[in-house]
């Protein structure tokens, strides 16, 4: 296996869009300083990349100052042309991209190839969508006057990305802002900046203005810090952790930035006696192991009534054990690599104590044969509430099953947390459908499907999952601000 990624990198029809200089004010900008980019399937070194300084973010902000001038002043269409070319040239080079992306991310290549194509979608809707920031006039109610809201670009915009979808994360982003007409700084995570160079490689070539869109790449926090402390700067986007939103929050405080926050998510995943089961199965895979389980959105607490609970355990478990644990660029791989070994240890971590306090190894729990950042997909009956994995994200392949008696009872106990992103239930009982999704306090439910994510949908969570929302039309109005208007003295 050591090898797989490098060997791969070596194949790509266009070994261009592997870059190791950030993008700054349409220059590629190499550093004497660089961060290592590794395979983490391996451990294997596959590219160093700039590692920008301080400076280089103070530099950022006035490129995209000077490039908000002229690009908020293009007309929405011509901003559309851009980000449609852009998103016609990431499906051209899909293969390469989806390749580099599992080389430094560890996702299987499938997988990849689904992100490249949702993230495309996104700079499609949105050149779309940034011809509808419509404004409205409203009623006078002062003699003689003419009252108008005008929708206008807020200006400089950051987005933070997270390591995950190291692709999607940014075009959500970045489309909407684009087509807004602001300009965005990229501040790609450490371990994924392969996928965002070879992104903004792809912006260039579209015909993308210099300093509309730029890629920062180094360690996050310092730069993350000096950005969101910029005066210049009026909005950010970050997806990530809720501890590390909360950071941010607090950093652009003092300059009362427009923050949009996707965080972390312990999604509730629950199970009715009279929904199907081979349905339900099929579906909470889906749910759970998508990423490899390192999802913001991955069912976290399973929830299961008594009448199906033996059932579904052994047949999820059997589900679970057909899994393919591998590189992400090996064929047939389900589950790759965690990408961060802090996320492995930490899934390591919960198995211990939910098996210290009484949960059930149904299947997995020991140590992967591939070692390293390998977790082998595990399942735990019987846990509790009161259990660390029942109480906190997993972000990985590790599922958590739980029993339960009636609607009321898993209502009280799905809305137990202080996160709020997602939350599945699967029944045949419409009622109860349409009082859970009235109910359970979460910004995104799916109900009888695990999958529901794309670019018109409002992606976004309740209480600590986040503020604001991203995709359709509502995360456009993350980058518009409200000018109202009054034209007095019109009367004859």
């Amino acid at each position: 296996m050591k090898g797989i990624a490098s060997a791969a990198l070596k194949t790509l029809q266009r070994p261009d869009l592997i870059e190791g200089r950030a993008f700054l004010d349409g220059k590629w900008a190499q550093r004497g300083e660089t961060l290592s980019v590794v395979d983490p399937a391996t451990g294997e070194h596959l590219v160093d990349v700039a590692a920008c300084s301080l400076d280089d973010a103070d530099a950022a902000v006035d490129a995209a100052r000077n490039a908000f001038l002229k690009w908020r002043d293009r007309l929405p269409v011509e901003r559309g042309q851009i980000l449609r070319a852009w998103g016609k040239l990431m499906r051209d080079n899909a293969q390469d991209l989806s390749v580099i992306m599992t080389a430094e991310q560890g996702k299987p290549l499938a997988e990849s190839l689904g992100e490249i194509s949702y993230a495309a979608n996104f700079l499609d809707w949105f050149a779309a969508e940034g011809e509808r920031a419509y404004g409205e006039t409203m009623p006078s109610h002062l003699p003689g006057s003419r009252l108008s809201i005008q929708m206008q670009p807020l200006g400089v915009t950051v987005a933070i990305t997270p390591w995950n979808f190291p692709s999607a994360m940014i075009t959500r982003k970045a489309g909407a802002a684009l087509a807004a007409g602001c300009t965005m700084i990229v501040k790609p995570a450490p371990e994924t900046p392969l996928s965002a160079l070879a992104l903004a490689k792809l912006a260039e070539e579209a015909g993308m203005p210099a300093g509309v869109f730029q890629v920062l790449t180094g360690e996050a926090a310092p730069l993350a810090r000096r950005l969101l402390e910029h005066t210049d700067v009026r909005a950010f986007s970050f997806t990530g952790s809720t501890e590390v939103g909360r950071i941010l929050l607090t950093q652009s405080a003092a300059t009362i930035k427009k923050a949009s926050l996707e965080l972390g998510g312990h999604a509730p995943f629950i199970l009715f006696d009279d929904a199907e089961l081979s349905k339900a199965v099929k579906g909470c895979v889906g749910a759970k192991f998508a990423t490899s389980g390192q999802d913001c959105l991955a069912a976290n607490r399973i929830y299961v009534q008594r009448g199906h609970y033996d059932r579904f355990v052994d047949a999820f478990a059997k589900a679970t054990m057909d899994l393919r644990v591998g590189h992400g660029l090996e064929p047939g791989t389900d589950i790759g690599p965690m990408t961060r070994p802090s996320v492995a240890e930490k899934c390591r971590q919960q198995i211990a104590q939910a098996l210290s306090a009484g949960a059930r190894l149904v299947c997995g729990g020991q140590d992967s044969p591939l070692g390293g950042n390998f977790v082998i997909p595990t399942v735990l009956a019987d846990v509790t509430d009161d259990m660390l994995i029942a109480r906190e994200e997993t972000f990985g392949p590790v599922a958590a099953i739980l029993p339960f008696d009636d609607e009321q009872e898993v209502l009280a106990r799905a809305n137990a947390t202080e996160m709020g992103l997602a939350a599945y239930v699967y029944t045949n009982d419409l009622g109860r459908a349409m009082r859970l999704t009235d109910r359970l306090e979460y910004g995104m439910i799916a109900v009888n499907t695990p999958k529901f994510t794309g670019a018109p949908i409002p992606f976004g969570g309740w209480k600590q999952s986040g503020l604001g929302r991203e995709g359709s039309r509502h995360g456009l109005l993350e980058y518009l601000e409200a000018k109202y208007v009054c034209f007095g003295n019109l009367a004859a």
